[in-house]
């Protein structure tokens, strides 16, 4: 297996460079410096994260119960025990029949997240549990197969190209390798041999993984590529173990090829240190960026606070605290991300199709300052600040109305208020006789109501609005000479 593993990354390799090897990439860091993101993602600036799969059955705490239900001691394997019994007579494959997602319609799917201003869709094609939401060829456990009966990842590829949406796609199989090793240390399911090709490897995970092992990820992630043709892959975080190295270039390497046989551009997201900086997307889960970054990046982060899979006692995410994210992220070169959780059924929750709806309501007042839009030349203003980068939701007491957040098209820049102003407004960086140069007009998005300014030795003043035309942020559309 390991002359397959290494025949199988030649050949990759030799598919990098055919046709033009000054145009196409090789599997090296050189190489795949070369890369640039494309310019739909940099404009694109909010996406739809999606992850639903067999753990939606149960749907206790998290979208880890199926590692969990194996930890012995924790809550969710005393739920298991209680709901459903041990975990050798009743494992998690069990759960698998009653995964039907029978009302599940990728079109209306789509047509939802277009309504709430998104761009772009990247459903999770495989979870850490190792169940495949499409048609593989290397393994039985799938959707098509399985459970709903249905190819998840091809419905909503062929349904996101009808209507206009980018496709993209994530694959979680590398944590695979150790997601299930607690169901080794006692009598369940998980020691069955005749199981052993969806719960293995099972292993520890400080275990360095084995080619056979790497070398199915990388079949896994090829098969997927050209199946369904995404122009965003996104990767978790365990990705970036040394042994997968020349696994990763030789991905990479052949993804981007790929790209430019279809003349689309694509993108990988990828976190901490997987890729070298300008090889790929870098993401930020549940986090933000202190600043703004150089090259162009993400944060992936859920309407829901607890779990990014489907759970009934959800606690979600208010449509102005997401917006003001999302205005802070784009001001700092970023794109936002945003999972839902659908239900087994198919369905998602009232809860979190409205919150989608309200922010899409925003955005048609608000996107001429959001899509398309680069950084100017300070993020913003303000009291609020973000310390670190994962993980850090919460930790601060949210943006006010002296938080303001800069973004800009050519000589129009934009000024978002992160919640609405009850006094006049103050833009410290567009004071007069600054670099910022001489405004000439201020405009209100979403308003045909004369706006009062002045640009003074203090800043840009501006006189509040007497209606607002939303509930949350404010922009304005600022022009100069």
């Amino acid at each position: 297996m390991k002359i397959k593993a290494i025949y199988l990354l030649v050949i990759l390799s030799v598919l990098a460079v055919r046709v033009n090897a000054q145009e196409r990439y090789q599997a090296t860091w050189e190489s795949l410096k070369k890369y640039e993101c494309p310019d739909w993602f940099r404009d694109a600036k909010f996406g739809i994260f999606i992850h639903w799969g067999v753990y939606s059955v149960p749907a206790f705490e998290s979208e880890w119960y199926p590692r969990q239900m194996y930890q012995q001691g924790s809550a969710v394997y005393k739920h298991h025990i209680a709901t459903y019994g041990d975990q050798k007579k009743f494992g998690y494959k069990d759960f698998i029949p009653m995964f039907k997602a029978e009302k599940f319609d990728a079109n209306e799917w789509i047509s939802l997240f277009i309504k709430s201003g998104a761009k772009y869709v990247v459903p999770v094609a495989e979870h850490h549990d190792g169940f495949a939401m499409y048609k593989t060829a290397l393994s039985k456990w799938n959707a098509a197969e399985m459970g709903p009966h249905k190819d998840i990842i091809g419905e909503l590829a062929a349904a996101a190209k009808k209507q206009g949406l980018i496709f993209g796609l994530s694959s979680h199989r590398i944590e695979h390798w150790w997601f299930l090793q607690g169901g080794r240390k006692f009598d369940s399911d998980v020691m069955d041999p005749q199981f052993a090709d969806f719960y293995g490897p099972a292993r520890e995970q400080n275990e360095t993984m084995s080619p056979e092992y790497m070398n199915d990820w990388l079949l896994r992630c090829t098969e997927l590529i050209d199946k369904y043709q995404p122009q965003l892959f996104w990767f978790d975080w365990w990705i970036e173990q040394p042994a997968l190295e020349p696994y990763r270039k030789s991905l990479a390497a052949y993804y981007y090829n790929k790209g430019l046989e279809w003349n689309k551009g694509v993108a990988i997201n990828y976190k901490d240190n997987s890729f070298p900086d300008g090889t790929a997307v870098y993401d930020i889960e549940r986090g933000s960026s202190k600043a703004g970054k150089k090259y162009p990046w993400q944060t992936d982060t859920s309407i829901g606070k607890k779990s990014w899979g489907y759970i009934p006692a959800e606690d979600n995410k208010s449509p102005n605290e997401l917006i003001d994210e999302l205005i802070d992220i784009v001001s700092k070169n970023g794109n936002l991300l945003l999972n839902i959780g659908p239900k087994p059924d198919g369905t998602i929750t009232q809860e979190q199709q409205d919150v989608l709806l309200a922010i899409g309501k925003w955005l048609k007042i608000n996107g001429e300052g959001i899509y398309g839009t680069r950084p100017w030349d300070i993020f913003g203003e303000g009291p609020t600040q973000i310390e670190g980068e994962s993980f850090n939701e919460g930790t601060g007491k949210g943006f006010t109305e002296k938080d303001i957040r800069f973004t800009a098209k050519g000589n129009v820049l934009y000024a978002f208020m992160l919640d609405l102003p009850k006094e006049k407004i103050v833009i410290k960086a567009l004071a007069a006789n600054t670099k910022a140069g001489k405004i000439t007009s201020v405009e209100l998005l979403g308003s045909t109501e004369k706006v009062v300014w002045a640009q003074k030795p203090e800043g840009l003043v501006i006189q509040p609005s007497k209606t607002w035309p939303s509930e949350c942020a404010v922009g304005y559309k600022i022009t100069k000479q």
